[in-house]
């Protein structure tokens, strides 16, 4: 440290000073993102954004210990979805004749649900449940994978549930064969549900309670093979305590959104390994 920096930091003032010019090192960026996404964007609630490339490098190893799936196999679905051209005309032209439209952009990114995309791919699952529907882009993206499942031989079939009659409008065409929205409260809904769960998702009431709730009520309905995925986990640790409870592993992905002010949400990933 040369001698004038050290004189300087005797001075309170301007070492106060320096140190502020530090920290906000860290936040200029998402300064300009904000105001760029201020011009740019139309959304103001439930941001989507794709993740950095780094981050699905992340997401796909983080699957990969808790599938035992290769890393290369996981990167494979992690491109299919994001290249499903398809999917994404689908869910554009749903949203065109919603009357959302005017408050969401013209472009569809799934964050970190491109996760849930590749376990259902990995997982082969019969059941899979979403709790919290909201537009659909989820439920459309879940059942895309489903889809292609059933190409290769395997039977599934998607649940969502929401207290909105008017959610899951995303949810449409041939996505819409082989799902379900269950509307009204969604503890209820899952507890007249009688069938095993394979895959299961709450991104419904983010109250810490319900959240916890919604897990004591899909107790019974799940075995060792049951993957959950919380995602409220970055904001409550129920799925973390209620992992403890049932003597199940968890491990958490933390998000990075590309190009976003937003910090990223992230997937809670509760499991066996069996």
């Amino acid at each position: 440290m040369s001698r004038i920096l050290r004189s300087l930091k005797k001075i309170w003032i301007l070492n106060f000073l320096r140190r502020l010019r530090l920290g906000f090192r860290y936040f200029n960026k998402k300064y300009i993102q904000i105001i760029k996404w201020g011009f740019r964007s139309r959304e103001d609630t439930n941001f989507t954004y794709d993740l950095t490339p780094g981050n699905i490098k992340y997401l796909a190893h983080t699957i990969s210990v808790v599938t035992k799936m290769s890393y290369s196999q996981i990167m494979s679905y992690l491109v299919e979805v994001q290249s499903d051209a398809a999917l994404k005309e689908s869910i554009l032209s749903a949203l065109e004749k919603s009357d959302d439209r005017r408050f969401a952009d013209k472009e569809v990114r799934f964050g970190r649900r491109i996760g849930w995309y590749a376990f259902v791919r990995i997982m082969k699952p019969k059941v899979v449940i979403e709790t919290g529907v909201d537009k659909g882009l989820g439920s459309a993206l879940l059942c895309a994978a489903l889809l292609k499942n059933k190409e290769e031989g395997y039977e599934g079939k998607y649940f969502g549930t929401d207290i909105n009659p008017k959610a899951g409008y995303l949810l449409a065409g041939k996505y819409a064969t082989i799902g379900e929205i269950l509307y009204g409260d969604s503890i209820k809904s899952l507890s007249e549900f009688k069938e095993n769960i394979d895959l299961f998702i709450n991104d419904s009431d983010h109250s810490s309670e319900y959240e916890y709730q919604e897990y004591l009520t899909i107790k019974p309905l799940i075995t060792e093979k049951t993957i959950i995925l919380g995602d409220n986990s970055h904001s409550t640790s129920k799925l973390a305590e209620f992992s403890e409870e049932c003597g199940r592993s968890f491990i958490f992905f933390q998000e990075t959104p590309l190009n976003h002010w937003y910090p990223g949400a992230g997937i809670g990933i509760s499991y066996t390994g069996n």
